[in-house]
């Protein structure tokens, strides 16, 4: 007879444990002995029954307990402290911990982060009262009757990662205000979606594809995904998105249809702001019955990889709308970006002096790390004058830093590799954090647009195509989309193609009419095509926005992995007139 193997799935821990509970064994063994007997007998066991609990197991004076839902664990543990003060055995108090994670399942037991984290929250209860992680409350929404108290971010034993935590206790009762329940950053639900055929067959492939969006976008790390078991509860039912935000405390809602005609498929999804209900992206994709596991592949990819983006968009937008003396680090960050987007020497300074203030606040938070970076290296590929004593070495050591609190964030990795390789010249180290991150989140737009641009400096001009047209693709109207389309320019430079490079360069210049290296692939693109008196129209251009630039500085800024790849940029740069130095 086989051993049955080990899996993991996704629940909700409750652990338990009684208060003193050594110190009530010593002083009446007997009496407690029973006393915790009645408590489980007609409060514990009875709640958990009654909330679709699974009792793994009992540990002397502390309980594992397991659940499908979030909202059930947190409904079982209220029902628990709430019958505690008039219960039979008035010496029994517990803590309560709950989290939702991942676990191992192996025969009657489970073990693994998830029921460990559970474990860690547990003490930091007060006595009767119950201690959940972040994700759950996220989960909850407004679905659950009480006020639970931001406890901030603690340190617990054995966990590598700080976990933030909300904490409850019945003297403290009270609905939650809506407005208050939204989360610091960016959040989104998606609702499951509505099967228009009529065929209830098409129910599995709608749910299909809005549980791999779930699993697609749980794994960017700039905003929260509320969990399936809570976003599913609303599947059949006519809702109001402005309702269902307030409810789950989120800022956005991914809603959607899918309809059969014959061998016909289509789907419709649209994401809504939660707030004022505006619309804010959508879209249809259409495919062949038979091709169904294609079709929610594409739907999956494209959505996951076109929300990331516009959200991204969306909280700029709205840190614009607050007043100064509200903005919190992250508003500071967003303001910062929108400076630097600009491409202006000044509003590049201001977004330094913004985001170095995020840092302050938060000075181990690697996202605000590398927009300072970011800054810094915009502002040596521009050639303006430095903001520190040394930008390229303060955009390293910000970068380093931002590594060392990545906690395996794609988007930060993905920056970090670009900058080792373009101002740190560390090739091989660079672009395997950059493969890394490509890897860990391919529908990452802002991934795909830093690998772009890093594969060019490395030398790899079809991969960088690759990448840099499947950003442009994913969000073609990103304040940042003239990056990519810069770096298809460049790479069409080097390998040849200039009609091809001068289309891309006009398209970044539309976008961005501020970014320096677009004029390089303008001027030389047109003075290898012979159009001299277009190249030098360009140039005007590009030393009023860039007056101390010659051919000898702009070589200087590039990294010399591969040399080749500039020699068509520089000898167009220096046919159209440049300087050499």
């Amino acid at each position: 007879m086989t051993a049955k193997k080990a899996t993991r799935r996704l629940a909700a821990i409750l652990v338990a444990d009684v208060v003193g509970y050594s110190a009530l064994m010593g002083a009446d063994e007997a009496g407690t002995l029973a006393a915790l007997k009645r408590h489980r007998e007609t409060i514990f066991d009875p709640a958990v029954a009654a909330h679709n609990g699974r009792i793994v197991k009992l540990m002397g004076d502390g309980a594992l307990v397991e659940f499908g839902s979030v909202v059930d664990a947190v409904n079982c543990a209220l029902a628990i402290q709430r019958a505690a003060p008039i219960a039979a055995s008035p010496d029994i108090t517990l803590r309560i911990g709950i989290n939702l994670g991942d676990i191992i399942v192996d025969g009657d037991d489970i073990y693994g982060d998830g029921v460990n984290v559970a474990a860690r929250l547990e003490p930091l209860a007060e006595p009767g009262g119950i201690c959940i992680a972040a994700i759950v409350r996220e989960s909850l929404g407004n679905r659950i009757d009480v006020a639970f108290s931001d406890g901030g971010e603690v340190e617990v034993k054995n966990i590598e990662h700080p976990v933030r935590v909300w904490t409850w206790h019945p003297g403290k009762p009270g609905m939650q205000d809506a407005a208050a329940s939204l989360p610091d950053r960016p959040s989104i639900a998606v609702l499951p979606f509505q099967n228009m055929s009529g065929d209830a067959e098409q129910d599995y492939f709608a749910d299909g594809v809005v549980e791999d969006i779930i699993t697609g976008l749980s794994r960017f790390k700039s905003f929260a995904v509320i969990a399936r078991n809570s976003s599913f509860v609303y599947k059949g039912r006519a809702v109001d998105v402005r309702q269902v935000a307030r409810e789950l405390g989120v800022r956005y809602v991914l809603e959607g249809s899918v309809r059969r005609a014959g061998a016909r498929l289509r789907i419709t999804a649209q994401m809504v702001d939660g707030t004022s209900g505006a619309h804010l992206w959508a879209d249809r994709f259409d495919g062949a019955v038979e091709d169904v596991f294609d079709v929610q592949d594409r739907i999956t990819e494209s959505v996951i990889g076109v929300i990331e983006p516009q959200i991204r968009q969306a909280e700029i937008e709205r840190s614009r709308r607050k007043r100064p003396e509200s903005l919190d680090a992250y508003d500071l960050c967003l303001r910062a970006l929108s400076k630097i987007y600009a491409m202006r020497p000044d509003d590049n300074a201001e977004a330094y002096a913004l985001v170095m203030q995020a840092v302050t606040l938060e000075p181990n938070y690697a996202p605000f790390l590398t927009t300072a970076s970011w800054v810094l290296m915009a502002r040596i590929i521009a050639g303006w004058p430095m903001l520190t004593g040394d930008d390229r070495a303060a955009s390293l050591d910000l970068v380093r830093r931002a590594i060392g609190d990545a906690q395996g964030d794609p988007e930060v990795l993905a920056y970090c590799g670009l900058v080792l390789v373009n101002i740190g010249h560390d090739y091989d180290r660079g672009m395997q954090i950059v493969v890394n991150a490509v890897e860990a989140n391919p529908n990452n737009q802002m991934v795909l647009m830093w690998a772009g641009i890093a594969k060019i400096h490395s030398g790899n001009l079809e991969e960088s195509l690759t990448h840099s047209r499947r950003a442009i693709l994913m969000s073609p109207r990103d304040p940042t989309a003239h990056l990519p389309m810069t770096a298809i320019a460049h790479a069409q430079m080097a390998l040849g193609d200039y009609g091809e490079a001068l289309k891309a360069a006009e398209r970044s210049l539309a976008v961005n009419p501020n970014y320096a290296p677009t004029y390089w692939m303008l001027i030389a693109a047109n003075a290898q095509l012979g159009r001299m008196d277009e190249a030098r129209r360009w140039l005007a251009k590009f030393r009023a926005l860039a007056p101390g630039a010659t051919v000898a500085s702009i070589k200087a800024m590039q990294p010399a992995k591969d040399p080749s790849r500039m020699a068509a940029i520089l000898e167009g740069l220096r046919l159209a007139g440049l300087p050499e130095s």
